[in-house]
């Protein structure tokens, strides 16, 4: 085994200082090029085209994704690409929003006479306003850093995170003005656990009509506990004979009946039923389902509305559909 040393946390800590002193000076650059930038993208009736080489690509393809999922239209294009056609993808109405620390990618530069004969607003991000893209651009955004955390200075890398806070910035920034909600957020990530939490509503869930379990308060125990079992929920709504919702009766109560020795053909649920059940509105969201039963320290809930029982379910429903 090599006796090398080599003192890793002190370079991996260098790293992170320059990195951080790189994001404070960024704090200079949120002004009035910020503003306007933000104000241009904010007013397009297009959308936010993204462009970027080598890593700045990789860190604009990030850029086009926070934009897009936080209320602002936005799709990246490679500049490579867009020279053989892809240019096409790009309308009346769209910002391009170009990316490139020395401000001088030629693949980039080669575009902006065609871009600009289209009449489509420029922004750049730079780290040298006075570079080829910062002197044609309608707004350039200034990504200088001191120095990169390479140690080399040819990696980049201070460079990057700084571009990437900047459009995180713009992107935040953009959210804020259009009065983007949590709501917002959820309809654009339909598969993820926010989604689930904010788009779920307990009417997305219920048992109901055929597999809701519910007997009258007239019904025997034995018929009761048959709707238990046959419906597999761990409970049965009890209704009156105009379908009124009166109560409930669970597991747990099973398990208290079983110590007082009563006749389970003849005596009614209705006289041994939990009175005042927990209910839930069908248009309440799942979470909040999740979170009275959480409260309550109950496994399942009844749906009704006005007194009128709609459905019911447990928090097998809310495991299954990922909202827990």
């Amino acid at each position: 085994m090599s006796d090398y040393s080599f003192d890793f946390r002190r370079a991996g800590l260098d790293v992170l200082n320059i990195e951080q002193d790189a994001i404070a000076q960024l704090k200079t650059a949120i002004d009035d090029h910020f503003a306007a930038a933000c104000q241009l993208i904010l007013h397009a009736t297009g959308k936010v085209v993204v462009m970027g080489m080598g890593k700045s690509g990789h860190i604009g393809k990030k850029i086009a994704a926070t934009l897009a999922s936080t209320g602002t239209p936005a799709f990246f294009v490679h500049p490579g690409e867009a020279s053989h056609g892809d240019l096409g993808m790009i309308n009346q109405g769209d910002v391009v929003l170009a990316i490139s620390n020395s401000g001088e990618a030629g693949e980039i530069l080669t575009l902006l006479p065609v871009i600009k004969r289209l009449g489509i607003p420029l922004v750049c991000m730079t780290g040298n306003p006075n570079s080829s893209m910062g002197q044609l651009a309608k707004v350039n955004l200034n990504i200088h850093v001191p120095q990169e955390a390479c140690p080399l200075a040819l990696a980049p890398t201070s460079s990057t995170t700084a571009t990437l806070v900047m459009g995180d910035a713009l992107a935040m920034a953009l959210m804020q003005a259009r009065g983007f909600t949590a709501n917002d957020f959820a309809l654009s990530h339909p598969g993820g656990a926010l989604g689930r939490k904010l788009l779920l509503r307990i009417s997305d869930l219920m048992h109901q009509d055929e597999r809701l379990p519910v007997v009258e308060d007239s019904a025997t125990v034995r018929d009761a506990l048959l709707e238990v079992s046959e419906k597999g929920l761990g409970m049965t709504a009890i209704v009156d004979s105009h379908g009124q919702l009166t109560g409930v009766f669970t597991d747990g109560d099973l398990r208290r009946l079983l110590d007082m020795r009563i006749d389970l053909h003849t005596t009614t649920i209705g006289s041994v039923m939990s009175k005042n059940p927990v209910t839930i509105e069908p248009e309440l969201l799942a979470a909040e389902g999740l979170k009275l039963m959480e409260e309550r320290k109950i496994n399942g809930l009844l749906v009704a509305k006005n007194g009128q029982l709609l459905g019911a379910l447990n928090m097998h429903d809310l495991l299954k559909a990922g909202v827990m």
